[in-house]
């Protein structure tokens, strides 16, 4: 919005609402970034003649979870955790009974970890309830309940499919989460050339079932013996791919995305250096930001770089931006620069006017 041409502001999870500014503007492609929207309304814009990005079909699917884990699932028969699924406080207990403690509790609509959370006792469930339905989007009071998984490690695998061409993957990304939400990623993760191509291959079923040209962060858990589980899946640029931004690759998960709705080719993605990224967060509530601290310290830093998102407001634990390091594939640590990326986002503070609230 920042950069548009135009803008409007709308709930869109008002249909009606969204169908009149795509009567209004008339685009030609529409490229939906957010969960709260009424993706179906997208199948008749697609009728239509609009492009949806990646497809009409591909956004109504992963905007759900529940959708998405049936098709993985049951349909393609992709290895997944046990999960059940719950729209009232009773059925959640006899879900989390069914699938058993520690499990993992997520909205059937939600994104960056919002309702979120992990039952680790009986005392857990009554919370673990209430926080999903609350922070779910989308007005679907519907919560998934999943197995927890000790995996080894997890990793998201940039996959890039084109109007014509052949599927490409870029190199896997490994991944920290905390509250449900990314706080770093480095590439290249370390995993097996066998382990690397199961995911590439699950990537590629599921990408193909769902159509469409874009870039899509699909995730795994890596099980040593068991080997790879799928996660989730976004039809989109993915917050962890945001260490491509440290020029890791030939090309951007966003110069990717770009060329791949527009159709123009893409021969091949190539790993240049190594990366780590780690996010600046915001440690308290407020409507008024002044300014950015720390930059100059930030990018004294040998080979760092800082974006900040121009988000309008704050609030705890809110991703304001992201820290990069990068350095050599034959030279550098990706220890090292996992530290590095720490250490640069640590320099950057938000300057606040008035302060709403403090935890």
């Amino acid at each position: 919005m920042q950069v548009a041409d135009e803008h409007e502001v709308i709930s869109m999870l008002d249909g009606d609402a969204l169908d009149s500014i795509v009567a209004k503007h008339k685009p030609d492609i529409i490229i939906p970034e957010i969960e709260a929207i009424r993706t179906e309304r997208l199948y008749e814009h697609e009728k239509n003649g609009i492009h949806v990005v990646p497809s009409a079909r591909a956004v109504n699917f992963t905007m759900n979870r529940k959708a998405i884990r049936e098709l993985a699932a049951k349909e393609l028969k992709l290895k997944t955790a046990k999960y059940a699924y719950a729209t009232t406080s009773e059925e959640f207990r006899a879900a989390v009974k069914e699938i058993g403690i520690p499990c993992v509790v997520k909205p059937i609509m939600s994104s960056s970890g919002k309702g979120q959370s992990t039952v680790k006792a009986e005392s857990d469930i009554d919370k673990a309830w209430e926080y999903a339905v609350t922070k779910g989007r989308g007005g679907a009071q519907e919560v998934i309940v999943e197995e927890f998984i000790r995996f080894e490690t997890e990793i998201t695998l940039l996959t890039v499919t084109q109007q014509s061409g052949k599927t490409l993957f870029c190199p896997p990304i490994g991944h920290r989460q905390e509250r449900g939400d990314y706080m770093e990623s480095w590439q290249p993760a370390a995993i097996s050339e066998a382990h690397l191509k199961e995911a590439q291959n699950m990537a590629d079923t599921i990408t193909k079932s769902l159509t469409g040209a874009g870039i899509w962060g699909v995730e795994f858990f890596l099980l040593n013996e068991k080997g790879v589980f799928f996660s989730e899946l976004s039809p989109r640029p993915h917050d962890t791919g945001m260490v491509t931004l440290a020029r890791t690759q030939n090309l951007s998960e966003f110069d990717l995305h770009a060329r791949a709705v527009l159709g123009l080719p893409i021969l091949e993605i190539t790993q240049e250096r190594m990366g780590a990224s780690a996010v600046i967060l915001a440690t308290i509530e407020t409507r008024v930001i002044k300014d950015y601290a720390g930059l100059e310290n930030a990018l004294a830093i040998p080979k760092s770089d800082v974006r900040i998102f121009g988000k309008p407001f704050t609030r705890v634990h809110r991703r304001m931006g992201v820290a990069l390091a990068h350095d050599d594939l034959k030279t550098g640590s990706i220890e090292e620069l996992r530290k590095r990326a720490k250490e640069i986002a640590d320099c950057v503070t938000v300057v606040t006017g008035q302060r709403r609230k403090e935890r």
